[in-house]
């Protein structure tokens, strides 16, 4: 480590600071656009029991191992797997787990800000009414004008992206901190109201039924291992930003104690969602199974019908807003910190090289709904191919590697050192590190590239 490390390199203020920053990191779109959506695809109740074992035993023990990684490199990704491997006397190429990571954060913001932007969009015109009274074929008319609009959605996705840069640009305590004090708080308020709104819809039973009440004839080996990936990626692991936050935060947190508090609070907030999310769907006599489109084609149908439908729908965007918000920062982050520690450039500068070029493929991204929509690599467009690339191919593999690094190339030694844990408790981790986690994650890994 240089002198000037130490100066350049963030800190939280306090444990708590960075339980609301790593769980912000955590709680996205992920939780509230996609786990009701592949809830609702998988029979509900079953499959909500199966992913929160999936959670407990590979999210968790991978997540304690990033941050203790990033505790103990005190780095950004790519300089703290190059200490840690130099430290281990192991290979130095373990030092593109730490590219892989800060690459696919950057590739997953390109378009993750182009659904935020959706997300913005959809707050201004459920404020101005655009739901109220529409039948299913306005709603879907208004989704496909904006998906047909690259001015409105690079409007949305500039708008976001800078947002976002803003933040990060004010720095750790300046900039992410202070966000996440505001964002994740707020966001517990807005899931609150929309829950009391579902309880008021006429289907709130029918919903918690569904959700919490299990029907194992609904689960087959496709529906597990979809609950595997998705435990896995809600938690934002393999992507740089866990580990990046972890060598940010202070040496006297435990670091297990904290992975749990995170990891419920990102199980919570997608819980709450599926509680707020399937009354209005039952209620409106929608379909659970309604796939991505829930959250842009359904729900805002429901809206619409609804009394005071347009209040809690522009309020469930604002939701959805401030969730994409509290991940984006932390996709980003890795980029900016790699490039202030190894670049010799100040913060500013960090964000408006690193944000420039995110901005510019992300514009790619809209032109692959409209303008360049025929336009395909491998049968995808660039949009699912981002996708496919991050979640099915980089992500499992940064977990994967991850959990082989912390299990048995990191000295056992220091990684006891740096969590701390009770003998049985260190054990029990170090059987789900080597043995579990990256044997689900392989498995994960065999199943998105059609093996399994």
């Amino acid at each position: 480590m240089t002198d000037k490390t130490p100066s350049i390199h963030g800190q939280w203020s306090s444990r708590f600071a960075f339980i609301l920053a790593a769980t912000g990191s955590a709680v996205g779109l992920g939780n509230i656009w996609k786990f009701p959506y592949i809830t609702g695809e998988n029979g509900g109740g079953a499959f909500v029991l199966v992913y929160l074992i999936c959670v407990l035993l590979i999210g968790i023990p991978i997540m304690i191992a990033e941050i203790m990684l990033g505790r103990r490199g005190q780095k950004n990704p790519i300089d703290t797997m190059q200490t840690l491997a130099s430290q281990s006397k192991a290979d130095p190429r373990w030092q593109y787990l730490g590219w892989m990571g800060i690459i696919a954060g950057f590739l997953i913001l390109a378009y993750y800000s182009v659904i935020a932007g959706w997300s913005m969009a959809y707050v201004t015109k459920g404020f101005f009414g655009s739901f109220s009274g529409a039948d299913a074929t306005a709603i879907k008319s208004l989704f496909d004008g904006l998906m047909a609009s690259p001015i409105q959605q690079i409007f949305w996705h500039s708008a976001f992206m800078v947002i976002t840069m803003q933040v990060v640009m004010r720095g750790v305590q300046g900039g992410l901190e202070k966000t996440v004090r505001f964002l994740m708080p707020a966001l517990f308020v807005i899931l609150f109201l929309l829950i009391a709104y579902a309880m008021s819809s006429g289907a709130y039973q029918q919903g918690i039924h569904f959700l919490f009440n299990p029907d194992f004839s609904k689960i087959n080996s496709s529906a597990v291992l979809t609950a595997m990936g998705h435990a896995f990626f809600t938690l934002s692991l393999g992507m740089g930003a866990i580990m990046v936050y972890g060598s940010y935060l202070p040496k006297d947190v435990s670091i297990a104690k904290t992975t749990f508090i995170i990891a419920g609070a990102d199980t919570l907030v997608a819980l709450l969602a599926g509680i707020a999310i399937f009354p209005l769907v039952f209620a409106n006599n929608l379909e659970a199974s309604a796939g991505p489109g829930l959250i842009f084609q359904t729900l805002p149908l429901a809206f619409g019908h609804m009394t005071g439908g347009w209040l809690f729908g522009f309020l469930f965007f604002i939701l959805l807003f401030f969730a994409a918000l509290t991940s984006s920062i932390s996709l980003i982050e890795p980029a900016v910190a790699w490039l202030i520690e190894n670049k010799n450039i100040d913060r500013k500068q960090a964000c408006i090289w690193s944000g420039s070029a995110c901005w510019a493929l992300g514009v790619g991204v809209v032109l692959s709904f409209n303008a360049w929509s025929g336009f395909k690599l491998f049968g995808k467009n660039l949009f699912e191919l981002l996708d496919y690339l991050t979640a099915n191919l980089m992500l499992p593999l940064g977990g994967l590697g991850l959990a082989v690094f912390a299990g048995w190339v990191l000295s056992q030694k220091e990684a006891q050192q740096e969590l701390a844990l009770p003998e049985q408790g260190f054990q029990a981790w170090q059987l789900l590190i080597k043995y579990v986690a990256p044997g689900a994650v392989f498995l994960v890994f065999l199943h998105v590239v059609g093996v399994l």
